[in-house]
């Protein structure tokens, strides 16, 4: 299997070449390239082969959330872990509705950051243990205007999908617990996507808790 190539996004030196130690002597991980902001982040991916894009928040030029929004749209390969500090609550928010898989704070040690990775790449979110807790609640408690619309509207097909997704799973895991093709889970997402007003799968998480459609005990 080829290694999976990660671009560094970060202004600070010292930062990226922490990343680049901690990971260096890991199997299956290769640092690819870095950038030093949002712009360079883009140009990078246009220019090189990059699988998952480890993104500062606050840089000069273009920060990563800008950066994240425009790696989405034009490269819908590329996973996004956005790097964040302990009291960037608000920016992380703005880092998943831009697109992030995930986010992962700058004191993490070796093993979080290569379960973030490996999670994200499985298709998966990873949000850090550390600062979830306060995102989440915030979010839960209505400070995002998203998710407005009426739970009734759901299926009861779109229900049962929806806590799939709230538990982790991957498209191709419901289409095989559900008996379904995975085409047909991505049609699903879809419309839970237009009725509930979520942006990505962050979103349908946070509509899903606000409106107690799962068990999340």
């Amino acid at each position: 299997m080829a290694n999976v190539k990660i671009l560094l996004v970060d202004d600070h030196d010292i930062v990226r070449d922490g990343i680049q130690m901690l990971l260096e002597d890991e199997i299956g991980i290769e640092i690819t390239a870095e950038a030093e902001n949002g712009k360079e982040a883009i140009e990078t991916c246009k220019n090189h082969d990059i699988d998952l894009v480890i993104m500062d928040i606050n840089m000069p030029e273009m920060d990563g959330i800008e950066a994240t929004k425009k790696i989405i749209e034009d490269f819908d390969e590329i996973k996004i872990l956005a790097l964040t500090m302990m009291d960037e609550d608000q920016h992380i928010r703005q880092m998943i509705k831009a697109g992030a898989s995930g986010y992962i704070l700058k004191s993490s040690n070796k093993l979080e950051l290569v379960d973030a990775i490996t999670t994200i790449l499985d298709g998966k979110h990873y949000f850090s243990d550390d600062a979830t807790h306060s995102v989440m609640m915030d979010l839960v408690k209505g400070t995002t205007t998203e998710q407005n619309s009426d739970p009734g509207n759901l299926t009861g097909r779109e229900k049962e999908i929806l806590e799939l997704i709230v538990k982790e799973n991957t498209n191709q895991e419901i289409a095989d617990q559900l008996y379904i093709s995975t085409r047909t889970v991505d049609a699903h997402r879809r419309n839970l996507l237009q009725k509930t007003g979520a942006k990505n799968t962050a979103g349908l998480v946070t509509y899903a808790i606000k409106h107690n459609l799962v068990d999340i005990n």
